[in-house]
């Protein structure tokens, strides 16, 4: 009797020999190889010459079973018979491919269909390599060694992108994040509501800011020190943090300077939730090793749209303006830009209701208030009610 061309050839394989191999693919255990075939002893025959050769062998009697298989344990390479009953090889090959969730997994089909039509749709399907029946071992062997090289490449450069890309998301974080609250930094928040102030005006939307300042904060830093002053800052980002919704950002501007931006907020649901924030914060304790303290919170609150408001920088200056009328009525509250208590204060300092106030930690914090921020420091969701 002939041998038949779907059972592999006995007499085309190459002795045994004793040298290295590429079994390991380079990281000290052997490479895991899957066999898919629907014939016994073509599944014995070769794991018991590529076991010889040191590889991991794993078997699988048809196409539904290779494809469970898989899904348990990605080998590194699949030889994958291709006439097989109810799945065959080149269904097989497309389902692998298609899984994005794994890995890169080289296949070679074995077939003893070697036509150029069937070889052809083979690789269309997304197999890597082709080998005919019946198989020589030495062929097998340097094509599985060449796809095994090319999957320890791949796997490389995954890695390297990996890594990358974590970097680089640190890297970005680095960039976006206040080091001491890790909240948004000022540089970032005003990228954010550039972007935030241009979707309101499009979709004629409002969006709101509030500033806030911790009250006599310098007192902290000079009485306790800076480290308990980091204490109650980073105590004072997790309140805004929690009192915010997920939509809105919240970030330090500089200092004991904190910003929030609310989109879609309205500016009376702006002040309710700034109003809400204050209380908080008034009533929290902040405690360091060695004692508590207790402070106060004063904010401005502003909104677009508005007929004083033409911009992402007005906007900004008008809760500034509000923060500033804020601290020098009082200190502990919460003032609306263009309120009537905002208008009686400003048009007390100027002639021009509509004139630039000075809000700079000069007029805000004059010789000896004891309120400026120290020598040195950087000035940089939950459902809204």
């Amino acid at each position: 009797m002939g041998t038949s061309q779907n059972r592999v050839s006995r007499e085309q394989w190459w002795p045994r020999y004793s040298g290295s191999s590429d079994a390991t693919m380079g990281r000290g255990k052997p490479a895991r190889i899957l066999i898919v075939d629907d014939h016994e002893d073509n599944i014995e025959l070769l794991r018991a010459r590529l076991e010889a050769r040191g590889y991991c062998i794993d078997t699988a009697m048809d196409g539904e079973q290779a494809l469970a298989r898989v899904a348990n344990t990605a080998p590194d390479l699949i030889l994958l018979d291709v006439m097989m009953p109810r799945i065959d090889g080149f269904e097989v090959v497309r389902r692998l491919k298609a899984d994005k969730t794994l890995p890169f997994i080289p296949i070679i089909l074995q077939t003893a269909l070697d036509s150029t039509e069937h070889k052809v749709e083979g690789l269309d399907a997304g197999a890597d390599d082709y080998i005919t029946k019946p198989i020589n071992f030495a062929e097998l062997e340097a094509r599985v060694k060449s796809m095994l090289r090319i999957k320890a490449l791949q796997d490389a450069l995954e890695e390297r992108e990996r890594e990358l890309s974590e970097v680089n998301s640190q890297l970005l974080k680095m960039a976006q994040t206040d080091s001491l609250t890790e909240l948004d930094n000022r540089r970032y928040l005003e990228q954010r509501l550039d972007e935030m102030f241009e979707h309101s005006r499009r979709l004629r939307e409002p969006v709101a800011v509030v500033l806030c300042d911790l009250d006599r904060f310098k007192s902290v830093n000079d009485t306790y020190g800076h480290q308990v002053g980091d204490v109650v800052l980073k105590e004072l980002a997790r309140i805004l943090k929690k009192e915010a919704r997920e939509i809105d950002r919240v970030g330090r501007y500089g200092g004991e300077e904190f910003m929030l931006l609310l989109p879609g907020t309205v500016l009376d649901a702006a002040v309710t939730f700034a109003e809400r924030v204050r209380k908080a914060v008034e009533a929290h304790t902040f405690s360091f090793d060695g004692g508590t303290l207790q402070r106060t919170m004063s904010c401005g609150v502003a909104a677009w749209p508005h007929p004083r408001i033409a911009d992402c920088d007005a906007l900004v200056k008008a809760a500034d303006d509000a923060l500033y009328v804020a601290k020098e009525t009082g200190r502990n509250r919460v003032i609306r830009f263009d309120s009537q208590a905002f208008n009686e204060h400003t048009q007390g300092k100027t002639d021009d209701p509509h004139a630039e106030i000075d809000v700079s930690d000069r007029a805000l914090y004059p010789a000896g208030a004891g309120d400026g921020p120290a020598a040195g420091e950087d000035r940089g969701a939950s459902t809204r009610a």
